[in-house]
C-alpha cells in the first residue's frame, strides 16, 4: 500500500494490541462535488476534483481490503454529492440498521436509498422518527452508544436511539461548527472492549461543552486528547480496527499519540471529500452483525 504509515508488527507493539475484522459500507463518490454549502468546509466557489476524490476514496477503500476487512457498496445517487459520506447513512448493530433522517433538504433524498439497502442485505431496519445523521454522531463505546447533538443529530433522536438498541446512550454537546458531527471530534479506538470491558477513545476536548468534557473525563480518563492543530485538519476522523487506525497524513500528533499507545497508524489522504466536510470515518459506516451481502 503506497499511501501509508510505515507498519511495526503487532508484536512490537507496547502495549499489545489486536486487530478485529471489521465489515463496512463505503459509496464511491462519482458523483462528488462542492454545489452547496451546509457546513463550514464547504466552499462551492472552488472548483472541485471529482477524479482526485475517486482516487483518494479507493486508496481507503483498498487500504480496508489490505488489512482484511470487509467492504460492501452502496450505489451512489446522481444528485446527492454527499452520499459518499456513509457514517451519514444509519447506524447498525447486532443486525439492527437504524435508519438516517436528515438536517438538510440537500441530503435528504438519501435517506430511503440506505434504507432500502439494509433491508435488501438482510438487516433489521428501523425507519426513524427523528432527525439523526446516523454514525456521524453516534459511536459505539464498548456497550454504551456515545451520541451527538448541537448541529445535526436531535436530542430526541438519542432517546429514540436508546429504544431502537436498549442500550445506554451518552449525550455530549458539539459547540464548534467545524466539527458538527461526533465522528470529527472523537475516535473510537477499540472497536471490542478489553477484560474490564473498557475502550480506548481520542477526542478533541474544545469541540464539546463544559458538561460533555466533564462527562467525557469522567468516563474515559485515559483517553487520548487531541491537539487544536490536529483537530483541525479532521485527525478525530479515523477508523480503528483495534490495532491499525486509518487517519488523515496531516494528523502528525495523534499519529505519534497512537503509535505511543501501541496503535499502528496507516495515513490516508482524503484532502479533496475533506472539501465537503468528509474524511476516513465520514466515509465509513461499520455494519456489526449478520446480514446478507457479499464484498466488494
Amino acid at each position: 500500500m503506497s499511501d501509508t504509515a510505515s507498519r511495526p508488527t503487532e508484536s512490537a507493539a507496547r502495549p499489545q494490541r489486536t486487530a478485529h475484522k471489521r465489515r463496512y459500507l463505503m459509496c464511491r463518490p462519482e458523483h462528488f462535488t462542492v454545489s452547496y454549502s451546509i457546513n463550514p468546509w464547504m466552499e462551492p466557489s472552488r472548483p472541485t476534483d471529482t477524479a482526485l476524490a475517486v482516487r483518494q476514496w479507493q486508496a481507503l477503500h483498498d487500504a480496508y481490503r489490505e488489512l482484511g476487512h470487509e467492504v460492501e457498496l452502496i450505489d451512489p445517487l446522481p444528485g446527492y454529492p454527499d452520499m459518499v459520506y456513509t457514517a451519514n447513512g444509519g447506524f447498525v448493530i447486532d443486525g439492527i440498521a437504524y435508519g438516517p433522517k436528515f438536517r438538510y433538504v440537500e441530503r435528504q433524498g438519501e435517506a430511503p436509498a440506505f434504507i432500502a439497502w439494509f433491508r435488501a442485505n438482510g438487516f433489521d431496519t428501523r425507519e426513524p422518527e427523528e432527525v439523526n445523521e446516523g454514525e456521524g454522531d453516534f459511536l459505539l463505546a464498548g456497550d454504551v452508544i456515545l451520541a451527538g447533538t448541537g448541529f445535526r443529530s436531535t436530542g430526541d433522536s438519542h432517546a429514540e436511539l436508546g429504544r431502537v438498541f436498549g442500550r445506554e446512550v451518552v449525550s455530549l454537546t458539539l459547540v464548534d461548527p467545524r466539527f458538527y458531527h461526533l465522528d470529527t471530534a472523537l475516535a473510537v479506538l477499540d472497536p471490542v472492549p478489553d477484560a474490564d470491558g473498557r475502550v480506548n477513545i481520542a477526542y478533541l476536548p474544545s469541540a464539546f461543552d463544559d458538561a460533555s468534557r466533564a462527562e467525557l473525563e469522567r468516563r474515559f480518563p485515559d483517553a487520548i486528547r487531541a491537539s487544536e492543530e490536529d483537530g483541525a485538519v479532521f485527525g478525530l476522523n479515523a477508523a480503528s480496527d483495534g490495532f491499525n487506525v486509518i487517519v488523515s497524513p496531516r494528523a502528525v500528533g495523534f499519529a505519534e499519540q497512537l503509535r505511543e499507545r501501541g496503535y499502528n497508524p496507516v495515513a490516508v489522504d482524503l484532502s479533496e471529500l475533506l472539501r465537503g466536510g468528509g474524511g476516513i470515518k465520514c466515509c465509513t459506516l461499520e455494519l456489526r452483525g449478520a446480514a446478507g451481502g457479499s464484498a466488494a
